[in-house]
């Protein structure tokens, strides 16, 4: 089975790649396989709510998202991180999760598949739970199942992560959370 990783951060390198990536090895070490998206290194419009995907055409916006509709398929469980700008995600990740619709639109094509949030805001409390409802909405709307961390809604974590102790303790909780209820599902 296939965990996928969704850095939204346009940022290269930077907290969220580096989260993903613990996530991922956590993942890896519990048997599974998997990939990344990193918003840094792609080219993603927003939609322009064209409807063309309404009648199962492929979307005719030409940028990098016919890989990423690929790679949202091809995956079992999802772990996604956004950065808090101005208190929210950011547009990078929002043009992804609109885009998506493609896939709701022909077939529920990511329906039951566990996903999870993580979110790093720049102090403790600099909108990450807003950012985590923005991100489990997304999931709702796919009809996928939502994981916490056991505790509350995900992983929250305050820049930079590699000197927040707790925030990483939540966003390892909740990759544990998704690896375990893909091995419920095997």
């Amino acid at each position: 089975m296939k965990i996928l990783g969704i850095s939204g951060s346009p940022n290269e390198n930077g907290n969220n790649e580096k989260l993903i990536n613990l996530c991922l090895e956590t993942a890896k070490n519990r048997g599974f396989e998997t990939d990344h998206i990193f918003i840094s290194s792609l080219n993603i419009k927003p939609c322009k709510a064209c409807g063309v995907c309404k009648n199962g055409e492929p979307c005719p916006i030409d940028d990098d998202m016919d890989q990423v509709y690929q790679q949202l398929k091809d995956a079992d469980g999802f772990i996604v991180s956004s950065p808090v700008y101005f208190g929210s995600a950011t547009a990078q990740i929002k043009a992804l999760f609109d885009r998506s619709v493609l896939l709701r639109r022909q077939g529920f094509q990511l329906e039951n598949k566990p996903g999870g949030a993580l979110a790093i805001g720049g102090s403790r409390n600099g909108g990450q739970e807003k950012t985590l409802q923005i991100i489990h909405d997304w999931m709702h709307i796919h009809g996928m199942i939502v994981a916490g961390d056991n505790n509350h809604f995900g992983g929250t974590l305050k820049k930079p992560i590699d000197s927040d102790e707790e925030g990483t303790k939540t966003a390892n909780k909740t990759i544990e959370k998704i690896c375990d209820i893909l091995n419920l599902m095997k």
